[in-house]
């Protein structure tokens, strides 16, 4: 028994996980839309849904305001930051910027072992992006975990974590208006990403960065085009 923790430390650690898996939750639920923008975050509805204390909730709540996923109303509590064009083409003004950078840096850095990362993620992207195009709509929530790992995949190289870190919290942030339109863009976005894979095996920094640029873009025309927001 000497080298067993004290009870305080392993309690903390238990309400640590928890409360990790409950800031996880709640973030992947506004991402998602299951938490709607501008929905009130009334915290013993929120304890009873998430199984964590008020005083947890409010930490959590504090923390998404930084990625601004929350918005803080001084006395009156929280709630799910609205969403606005205005914000939309913020969102993806600030992943361009980000993602172009990292790009550069990672297509510089990447080996062999990048390479076949790479390989990988667009292989089961591809599969997935051609189940939807057959017609299989309940593939759009796996879609969004494929289309990160593939980009995550093309700027993991850039040697940074701050920006990795950073770059995936933009990149939520612009998928929560993708599933808040709650519609594919189609064969653009799939050869969108054949292109991206063919210039990142080439090193073609300029060719991918003006591909992203586009992307993006068209990304946030299609959501606009379905009048959702």
């Amino acid at each position: 028994m000497a080298n067993a923790k004290p009870l305080h430390d392993a309690m903390d650690e238990i309400s640590d996980t928890v409360g990790e898996q409950a800031f996880r939750k709640i973030r992947g639920d506004i991402v998602s839309g299951d938490l709607k923008p501008g929905q009130k975050l009334k915290l013993e509805h929120l304890k009873s849904k998430y199984g964590v204390s008020v005083s947890t909730l409010r930490e959590i709540l504090n923390r998404l305001t930084t990625e601004d996923l929350v918005v803080a109303e001084g006395q009156r509590g929280f709630e799910v930051s609205p969403a606005s064009v205005d914000n939309l083409r913020e969102v993806g003004d600030l992943r361009l910027v980000l993602e172009n950078h990292a790009l550069a840096l990672s297509f510089a850095a990447g080996d062999l072992d990048w390479e076949a990362d790479v390989v990988a993620a667009h292989h089961k992207l591809s599969s997935i992006e051609k189940a939807l195009l057959a017609g299989d709509a309940n593939r759009t929530f796996e879609w969004i975990k494929y289309d990160f790992a593939f980009h995550h995949a093309l700027i993991s190289a850039c040697g940074s974590k701050s920006l990795l870190a950073i770059h995936q919290s933009i990149f939520d942030r612009f998928m929560r208006y993708h599933l808040l339109a709650a519609s594919f863009r189609g064969d653009g976005v799939s050869e969108d990403h054949k292109e991206l894979f063919r210039l990142a095996l080439e090193r073609d920094v300029a060719g991918a960065q003006a591909k992203l640029a586009q992307h993006i873009h068209s990304g946030i025309d299609h959501i606009l085009s379905t009048g959702r927001l």
